[in-house]
């Protein structure tokens, strides 16, 4: 590879997909087709609960409980994943995610469609859901060397950027054409969308098969020891004379009852760690809460009543945004190069934070505007965040600790979009805007003040 090539990949960060594995590749687009499958529900689901007939109050309340719903489902999958298998678990997400799709595209009852959300994997959002993200980012952190994880983390985020642009765009377009031109209604694009939807978590369930063994967590040495054999003895028990030994009452065994099996499935965290995911999770609950408040597809339909917009600007708008977003990740790798994971979250982060302040200003161009800077540097703490926590822990506790802090994230953010709900309801949902960003704003000191001393603990961080 040319010089000058290896130093502009080396600039944004590129350099390390030379070194990603094929397994890292498959989970690059397993992400790539489940955001786009996300991007394309987003723009629509608030709309096609309207056209449905259904209240703000009933659009908030739908999106808390299928979060809530997230919760359960998440933190189980998540915190057996290593003992039961991490490609299991995907593909367990695979299908709830295809189901949920086709439950959506049939019905509409909003009891039904309720609990297809909550058993399923429906994205209010647009945002990662279900035990997808915590289990992909173990693996990566598993096969990726320390010093490259805040690359690949941003590489993964710049495809599911770009992946969310080109769903709400395409689907923007697309709802837009059929209604214009081939006469079909607002709930007929609607539910071909979520037929999209299943179609892609199918094609997410083929890539998953597709993965190797070494996505599996590594096993303890003591697991591959054989019992019983001349290695259990120590070397001075070898070397010394026999000696007879009285015989002892053998006692059986007790078996491990059904409870004990269940919880043994579920992993133990050191102490440091404990401490860490504490903290973490009062700051992200911060962050997740805010960002509950206006979830993206609040944030569309929130322009849509607010300026009248069709779908197919919504969608390029918001295509906009991802697009913005994508690109401001990929810089983040190398930004934190220089200035440190932490220096890099807050920088980025905070003038994101206080730009939501600023939206429900009653302007279609200045609140766009506005919008489109806010996700110029609001997603540039991702990766760094992610490369930070998958440092703070050990290789065995990463899947369970990202799961937990993932759990922890949709709760807080559960229950912002029945709040924002109510008030959009009102008529006044420019409340939520400017709570978020207060939020949001402690968050990014609340990172600066815990973690800007913290140093890495993982055992590979020099490799």
């Amino acid at each position: 590879m040319p010089t000058l090539l290896k130093s502009v990949l080396a600039a944004v960060g590129l350099d390390a997909l030379q070194t990603a594995t094929w397994d890292i590749h498959l989970i690059f687009l397993q992400r790539a087709v489940r955001l786009f499958a996300y991007g394309a529900s987003t723009l629509i689901l608030a709309l096609m609960f309207s056209a449905l007939g259904f209240s703000d109050t009933q659009i908030g309340i739908f999106m808390t409980l299928t979060l809530l719903g997230d919760v359960l489902i998440s933190l189980v999958l998540t915190l057996v994943a290593d003992k039961v298998g991490r490609r299991r678990i995907l593909v367990a997400g695979a299908l709830l995610m295809m189901a949920s799709g086709v439950v959506f595209a049939l019905s509409g009852s909003f009891v039904v469609l309720l609990i297809a959300a909550i058993v399923g994997v429906i994205s209010p959002s647009g945002n990662e859901i279900g035990p997808f993200r915590s289990v992909e980012e173990s693996i990566q952190a598993q096969l990726t060397p320390a010093h490259l994880r805040a690359e690949i983390f941003a590489i993964s985020g710049l495809v599911g950027s770009l992946a969310t642009a080109l769903g709400q765009i395409s689907i923007g377009w697309f709802t837009r054409h059929m209604q214009d031109t081939a006469g079909w209604s607002e709930i007929a694009t609607y539910r071909a969308t979520f037929w999209l939807y299943s179609v892609c978590a199918a094609v997410k369930l083929l890539l998953t098969l597709m993965m190797s063994e070494v996505c599996e967590v590594e096993a303890p040495i003591a697991e591959y020891m054989p019992v019983g054999t001349d290695d259990d003895i120590p070397l001075s028990a070898k070397d010394s004379p026999m000696i007879e030994e009285p015989p002892t009452q053998i006692t059986p065994v007790e078996q491990p009852g059904i409870l004990s099996k269940a919880a043994s499935l579920f992993p133990s965290l050191s102490k440091e760690s404990k401490n860490t995911v504490v903290k973490l999770a009062l700051l992200l609950g911060l962050d997740s809460g805010a960002s509950g408040l206006i979830p993206m597809s609040l944030m569309v339909y929130y322009f849509s009543q607010k300026f009248h917009l069709p779908t197919n600007t919504l969608g390029i708008i918001f295509f906009t945004t991802s697009i913005v977003a994508s690109i401001s990740q990929l810089l983040s790798a190398s930004v934190a190069k220089r200035f440190g994971l932490i220096r890099t979250m807050f920088f980025t982060h905070f003038p994101s934070s206080l730009m939501l302040a600023l939206i429900p200003v009653p302007n279609v161009y200045f609140a766009s505007t506005v919008l489109v800077i806010r996700f110029c540097t609001g997603s540039m703490d991702v990766a760094p965040r992610t490369a930070l926590i998958s440092q703070l822990v050990l290789n065995d506790e990463r899947t369970s600790v990202m799961g937990i802090l993932n759990t922890v994230r949709t709760l807080t953010q559960a229950i912002g979009p029945w709040i924002s709900g109510g008030l959009s309801e009102r008529g006044n949902l420019w409340i939520s805007f400017v709570v978020a960003a207060g939020l949001k704003s402690v968050y990014d000191f609340g990172m600066l003040a815990m973690f800007i001393n913290v140093g890495p603990r993982d055992e590979d961080v020099t490799s």
